[in-house]
């Protein structure tokens, strides 16, 4: 066992160091460019989409045949994703990365969010335009589709990679970690017991994620914007208590995000080198930029155009990252307890509890605890489909039951071995939809530059799964 922790730590090393940034940020920066910008020029529209999208039926001019038209609204399709990466990193990651690479790891977080909308939109885009038709008549894609359909079948051994990399990473990150953040912050805060949090949480989470994607899209469309809404609420609570240090706080993420910060307090001190790693890094773990688990989402949207989806996808970047993961960051620099030597999410709690005193830990808890329960919906869905993907549709039903199985066993385990294979395993998604993503930008620059022209875009043909 310790030979293996060993390698898989080797392992998490490369694929969440240096190399695995610079290409996360890359392709990034390559299509964020190819786009001409195109993502931060067009949020206005994004915003306006997202908004003309909550309804079920398709508002695209063209009439779409019942086929094509997907099993959730765009605006579902996108609080499904936001399910999932609104989570643990933005209220656990940004003080991690505030900890360990000073207050300008945050101006990195920005720049990675920024970027990170061009790699999203072009998620969306090819999961649209590449998605299959199932035997149950539900549409399936993500990366392993627009690997299969978009590259070639020769291409086929690159999409079971990553569907068998995001299947078991989604029993860690997307369950059992999350179950056991909960249970933690439940335990310490009003004192619940791990085991009877991981029944609650398995009843609650069963009853939805047995009922498939509408049931999964239901919830999130309407717990995603509440719950996200809230929190922002209570951050500016804290932010009017703390506002003669905001200016400073934003003085403090520039200034330290090209240069270095000295050890002050029990802040052991941060290279500007820190703070582009952990900040690009925290950013993405938040976002999920690259890493090719939205576009499983957004590929069952109702639209039978993949450029409008792309638009409305790129804003579940900016939402997570520039919204609520800053107003996690402004909380904490705003209070003095980040010079402390605190990090994780018990920092952010203690940074509310400074503003708020006696409700700034309960806050934070019943965040984390909502956070971690929409992570587990919307990454049952993902996992799900990776393993459709690899062994057919009588695969969902055993695949769910066992998900819903493993939150409890996540409540009272010891995760350390579990973080770490499955922190290694979802980095390791990256790397299939990044090669994709860079061999298929042609196609969503050309159906980019369409849609822009006027003309019709449509989301590829109606492929059969199981065929």
């Amino acid at each position: 066992m310790e030979t293996l922790t060993s390698l898989l730590g080797a392992i998490n090393g490369v694929v969440w160091g240096p190399l695995m940034l610079i290409l996360l940020l890359g392709v990034g920066i390559y299509l964020q460019i190819g786009l001409k910008l195109m993502p931060i020029r067009k949020l206005g529209m994004g915003f306006k989409l997202m908004w003309q999208g909550r309804d079920a039926k398709p508002s695209d001019k063209t009439p779409a045949k019942p086929s094509d038209e997907g099993e959730i609204s765009p605006f579902n399709a996108l609080m499904t994703a936001l399910s999932a990466t609104i989570g643990t990193g933005n209220i656990a990651g940004v003080a991690t990365a505030i900890a360990l690479g000073g207050p300008g790891a945050v101006f990195w977080m920005w720049i990675t969010a920024l970027v990170g909308m061009a790699t999203k939109f072009a998620e969306a885009v090819l999961a649209v335009r590449y998605r299959e038709t199932d035997s149950t008549g539900y549409h399936v894609g993500g990366p392993m589709f627009y690997i299969k359909n978009g590259l070639g079948r020769k291409w086929l051994w690159l999409g079971g990679l990553f569907s068998f990399f995001g299947a078991v990473a989604a029993f860690g990150i997307g369950n059992t970690v999350q179950s056991n953040s909960v249970a933690d912050a439940m335990d310490a805060t009003f004192g619940v017991p791990h085991w009877l949090t991981g029944v609650i949480i398995m009843v609650l989470a069963g009853a939805v994620i047995l009922g498939g994607i509408k049931r999964i899209a239901k919830v999130a469309g309407k717990l995603v914007p509440v719950m996200g809404i809230a929190y922002v609420i209570a951050g500016l609570l804290v932010l009017i208590v703390n506002a003669g240090q905001i200016g400073d706080a934003f003085g403090l993420i520039f200034y330290y995000a090209f240069n270095p910060m000295a050890a002050a307090g029990g802040f052991a001190g941060a290279a500007v080198m820190a703070a582009i790693r952990f900040g690009v890094a925290r950013g993405i773990f938040s976002n999920e930029a690259g890493l090719g688990s939205a576009p499983i989402a957004h590929a069952a949207a109702q639209t039978k155009n993949p450029v409008r989806q792309g638009l409305i996808a790129m804003l579940g970047t900016f939402i997570d990252t520039i919204i609520v993961c800053t107003i996690t960051a402004l909380v904490i620099l705003t209070s003095t307890v980040w010079m402390e030597g605190e990090a994780g999410a018990s920092l952010t709690a203690l940074s509310f509890d400074a503003a708020l005193p006696g409700f700034g830990n309960q806050i934070v808890a019943i965040a984390l605890a909502i956070f971690a329960f929409t992570t587990i919906l919307g990454w049952s869905f993902y996992g799900e489909k990776c393993c459709q993907f690899l062994f057919g549709t009588r695969s969902i039903m055993l695949y769910r039951v066992l998900f819903v199985l493993a939150i409890p066993v996540g409540a009272i385990a010891q995760l350390g071995f579990i973080w770490l294979m499955a922190d290694t395993f979802n980095a390791m998604m990256a790397i299939p939809n990044l090669i994709a993503l860079a061999l298929l930008s042609p196609v969503v620059f050309k159906l980019t530059r369409d849609y822009f022209a006027g003309k019709d875009v449509l989301p590829g043909e109606a492929l059969d799964h199981d065929k």
